[in-house]
């Protein structure tokens, strides 16, 4: 499956960043991660850190699946507003997902400061308005259940929206203090190139074919012909998860980009902002560090990377006549591109173990919040290695 179409801007912005070969040889190891995007740069660097032998595999080149067509917007909202999830799953499940997010934002600063990553990270506040009058009234729900739940959010009217902001069709939102933004691309071949110091071992180009397992390990078999030798799988391969497990637990969903020309003034103005609306399906935007204006949205349901391709041009303009409207500017593109991504019935990822696959761990962070779930995998796949039980196992669970 194609994940992503055209070349995202990330892939244009920083070249060829690092190169890996594909296995010609035989491994064995502790741990075989199958898939070299965002989430398994973190899995990948969890595991060493706990001194784990390891090693991953990509079918493509290394995060050149859906992490490359990112927009990379670290937000603690989940797609499913927290009134609403609490609603679906009870208060305790609903905040703690929440309150992951908000952690895994801290984590991702922390970890690049660590490496001493060139990704871009920036923490943001985060503004999430009514595009429509009709979505006052359950936005402020909305803002009632992040504030008793003790997320730092103010209400903001339409006066101060475009006093502050200058966006026009703005009738309320959501101020919060927590939100960040980071270029992943980058910030994975980094989390990368550091573990392979570390003893990671990386190979691309290499597909994962099959798999023959017993009580104490697998044995994988890769395109190239060689065999991995693992004592636990971690699959880290996002969408594509849906041809590994054969029952339907997600929907896929096209998403579409563009990224504007260099533009000073628009970067001052939001370089320190995340936007997002109320539409459906919503629009999202963020500035990048280069000085360059993101914007998304248009979201239809996934039926085939062809089809969705051929809907860039039209959606393109969409975005374009969008941006003009909320901001009574123009935008000129430099660069626009589609990705996909899942949807679940919560909102929440599925991470954990599945009744058909043993010793075997799945990190699939679906939805807008995919990279923040991913780094709270990354402490789910510590409890697992250790035995132990996560707190947001019950809730992220298969067959939930």
């Amino acid at each position: 499956m194609d994940l992503k179409s055209y070349e995202p801007f990330w892939l244009i912005k920083n070249g060829l960043l690092a190169t890996y070969p594909a296995l010609r040889e035989d491994k064995v190891c502790d741990v075989l991660i199958v898939g070299g995007g965002i989430t398994g740069a973190l899995v990948a660097h969890q595991c060493i850190s706990m001194g784990k032998k390891c090693v991953l595999i990509d079918k493509r080149e290394i995060v050149n699946g859906s992490s490359a067509a990112t927009t990379s917007m670290l937000q603690y909202e989940i797609d499913t507003p927290l009134y609403q999830l609490t609603e679906l799953i009870g208060e305790e499940g609903a905040i703690a997902s929440y309150e992951a997010c908000s952690k895994a934002i801290d984590n991702i600063g922390l970890l690049s400061r660590k490496i001493e990553s060139k990704a871009g990270f920036r923490t943001k506040d985060s503004l999430y308005y009514a595009s429509r009058k009709k979505d006052i009234t359950w936005l402020k729900q909305e803002f009632d259940a992040r504030k008793a739940a003790g997320f730092k959010v103010k209400w903001l009217s339409e006066n101060e929206i475009k006093t502050r902001f200058h966006l026009e069709k703005a009738y309320g939102g959501i101020l919060s203090e927590k939100g960040a933004s980071i270029d992943v691309f980058c910030f994975a071949h980094e989390l990368l190139t550091h573990n392979v110091r570390h003893g990671l071992e990386v190979f691309d180009k290499t597909a994962l074919i099959s798999v023959k397992s017993n009580l104490r390990s697998h044995t994988a078999e890769v395109s190239t012909g060689a065999t991995i030798r693992a004592k636990k799988i971690i699959y880290c391969i996002g969408y594509e998860t849906v041809g590994v497990i054969p029952e339907k637990f997600v929907d896929l969903i096209s998403t579409f980009a563009i990224v504007s020309e260099v533009n000073p003034s628009l970067y001052q103005r939001y370089k320190d902002l995340l936007i997002w609306n109320t539409s459906d399906p919503y629009l999202y935007m963020r500035t990048t560090d280069d000085g360059r204006f993101l914007l998304g949205g248009e979201d239809e349901g996934f039926r085939n990377p062809q089809k969705r391709d051929a809907l860039i041009a039209k959606k393109t303009d969409k975005l374009e006549r969008s941006f003009h409207k909320i901001f009574n500017k123009s935008f000129f593109t430099d660069f626009s591109w589609a990705g996909t991504f899942g949807v679940t019935k919560d909102g929440l990822p599925y991470i954990g173990e599945h009744k058909q696959f043993k010793n075997t761990y799945f990190v699939c962070g679906f939805g807008g919040n995919g990279i923040t779930f991913s780094v709270t995998g990354m402490e789910m796949v510590a409890h697992w290695l250790e035995n132990k039980k996560h707190p947001l196992s019950e809730w992220f669970r298969f067959g939930r």
